[in-house]
C-alpha cells in the first residue's frame, strides 16, 4: 500500500489522491442491488491525460487493478470496486474541448454531464440525441462504457452510433487513438465500436470526438390509455409497421402510473392499465400525432389526449422520467431489469413479466422503451426480509430467461458489470465468450482493467 501510494504521488497532485477509508468507501460501489464491492486502496481523480497514463503504468508495474468510474449511476455493479484496487474517478475530467457546427462534432473529455453537454450544443443550433434517465448527472464517459439509450432511441438510436472517435489510455499506459472526426472513414478495424460497451474493461477513454446533429422542432407528445397492456403493446406494432417515427415511444404499466401519482401527485389516470407516450418533433407534430391517435383508439385505447403545446408535453414527459425513482418508493429497495425484445414480441415480454409478479408475490413495475422492445422491469422489495429478497433474486433471473426465450437480450442500455455475468455467457455462448476473453487479454493480458466484471 505504502509503495502504491509513494509511486502515484510522484506523478499526481496531492488532491487527485484520496485515502481516507471514509470517504473511499463512498465510491465503493454504483446504484445496483446484488452486486458485491470490495474496498478500494486508493481513490484517484486525474485532470489530465498525463495523469491517467501514470496510474496505469504504476499499476502495471506493480500488478494492481483498476477500477474506471464516471458519476456511478450505472445499475450493473460495472462500476463497483474490488479489493486492494485503484478506483479511477473521471468526473473531474470535464471539459468540452469543441464545439463545431460545419462538422458536427463535439469533443469532450469522459467527466462532461450528458446534460450539460446537451445544453451547450443547442446553443449552437446542434443537438446530442442519446438521453439517459440520469442525464442529469450521469457522465459522458460512463454513457460510453455501458452503451447508454435513453428515451429518444427509436428515432436517434443509441450512444454507440454518436461516438465517432476516442482517445484511449491502455492498461500499460500507452495512449491510443481510433476513429475519426470526419463524417465516413472505414479504416481498419472498427476499435471505436469495441470500446462502448466494454465497460471499462479494455481501457481508460480519456477523449470522446461526438457526432451531433440539427436541432430538431419542439416536439409534441400524446398520452393514450389502455385497458390493458396487451392493448398497448398492439399500438406500438401498428404504429411502426404504419412507418411513423416518433422522436420517444413510451410505456408505464399500471404499477408505475400509480407510483408516480404516489410520488409526485401529477394527475396521471389510475384507472389506467398502460400508459403510452408518444411524441413527433416533425414540422407538423399535430398532424403525426393525430394519425397515432386513430391507430391507438383502433387498436382500444380509452382515451387518447394529445398535448398542445411543449410545455404540456414536457410535464408527460417528466412523469415518465420519474418512473425510476417513483418505484424505488414503493419499497426499501429495487432491482432494475433491462431486457430488450423484438417489437412485435413486446407484449408477451409485458403478460410474461406480470406473470413471473404473481408467481413470486411481488411488485414489479414496467416502464419501456416501447418502440425499440426495451423493457425495464423494477422488481420492489423489502431488502430487510431475506425471503423477499430471495424471491426478488429469483424473479429478476426468470426475467431475464423470459427475454431471452423471446429472442431477446439481457441488456439494452445498462450493461453487464457483476449482476449479469452469468446471463452474459448464456445469451454469447461458449464460443462467443472464448472469443470475447480473447479480445480482452489482446487489451489487458495482465487482467487490470475492471476485473471481475463482464466474464
Amino acid at each position: 500500500m505504502s509503495d502504491l501510494l509513494e509511486r502515484l504521488r510522484t506523478g499526481l497532485p496531492a488532491e487527485a489522491l484520496i485515502t481516507d477509508p471514509d470517504v473511499t468507501t463512498s465510491y465503493a460501489h454504483d446504484m445496483a442491488s446484488f452486486c458485491e464491492a470490495g474496498t478500494p486502496a486508493v481513490v484517484v481523480l486525474p485532470r489530465t491525460v498525463e495523469q491517467v497514463q501514470h496510474v496505469m503504468r504504476t499499476a502495471t508495474e506493480l500488478r494492481v487493478p483498476v477500477v474506471p468510474q464516471g458519476a456511478r449511476t450505472g445499475l450493473s455493479g460495472a462500476a463497483n470496486a474490488s479489493d486492494g484496487c485503484i478506483v479511477l474517478s473521471l468526473v473531474r475530467m470535464d471539459r468540452i474541448l469543441e464545439i463545431s457546427p460545419v462538422d458536427r462534432i463535439a469533443v469532450v473529455e469522459p467527466g462532461v454531464i450528458n446534460a450539460v453537454l446537451s445544453r451547450a450544443v443547442n446553443e449552437h443550433g446542434l443537438y446530442y440525441p442519446p438521453d439517459p434517465s440520469s442525464w442529469e448527472t450521469c457522465t459522458i464517459g460512463g454513457n460510453i462504457g455501458t452503451a447508454s439509450g435513453g428515451l429518444c432511441c427509436v428515432k436517434y438510436g443509441v450512444t454507440a452510433e454518436y461516438v465517432l472517435g476516442l482517445d484511449v489510455v491502455l492498461a500499460d499506459g500507452r495512449l491510443l487513438t481510433t476513429g475519426r472526426r470526419t463524417a465516413k472513414g472505414v479504416a481498419g478495424y472498427d476499435l471505436t465500436r469495441l470500446f462502448v460497451g466494454s465497460e471499462g474493461s479494455l481501457g481508460i477513454v480519456v477523449k470522446a470526438v461526438l457526432a451531433l446533429k440539427p436541432q430538431p422542432p419542439q416536439q409534441l407528445v400524446l398520452a393514450a390509455e389502455f385497458p390493458s397492456a396487451a392493448a398497448a403493446c398492439d399500438a406500438v406494432c401498428r404504429i411502426m409497421e404504419r412507418g411513423h417515427t416518433p422522436s420517444l415511444l413510451e410505456l408505464m404499466d399500471r404499477t408505475t402510473v400509480r407510483a408516480v401519482n404516489q410520488l409526485a401527485s401529477m394527475g396521471l389516470p389510475e384507472t389506467t392499465e398502460a400508459l403510452l407516450l408518444c411524441a413527433f418533433d416533425t414540422p407538423d407534430p399535430a398532424a403525426d400525432l393525430a394519425a397515432v391517435g386513430a391507430l391507438c383508439t383502433a387498436a382500444g385505447a380509452t382515451e387518447v389526449v394529445p398535448a398542445d403545446n411543449p410545455a404540456e408535453s414536457e410535464l408527460l414527459l417528466q412523469a415518465r422520467r420519474m418512473s425510476l425513482t417513483a418505484l424505488e418508493a414503493v419499497k426499501s429497495a429495487t432491482m432494475i431489469d433491462d431486457v430488450c425484445v423484438p417489437r412485435s414480441r413486446l407484449g408477451e415480454m409485458l403478460a410474461g413479466t406480470a406473470a413471473i409478479a404473481e408467481r413470486y408475490d411481488l411488485t414489479i413495475g414496467v416502464c419501456s422503451h416501447a418502440g425499440d422492445g426495451n423493457t425495464h422491469p423494477v422488481v420492489c422489495f423489502d431488502h430487510t426480509d431475506a425471503d423477499e429478497s430471495r424471491r426478488a433474486r429469483e424473479s429478476f433471473d426468470a426475467i431475464m430467461a423470459l427475454g431471452l426465450e423471446l429472442g431477446g437480450t439481457i441488456t439494452g442500455e445498462h450493461g453487464v458489470g457483476v449482476l449479469k455475468k452469468e446471463w452474459l455467457a448464456r445469451e454469447l455462448g461458449e464460443t462467443g465468450i472464448e472469443l470475447q476473453r480473447g479480445i480482452k487479454a489482446a487489451f489487458d493480458p495482465l487482467g487490470l482493467l475492471n476485473p471481475g466484471k463482464l466474464f
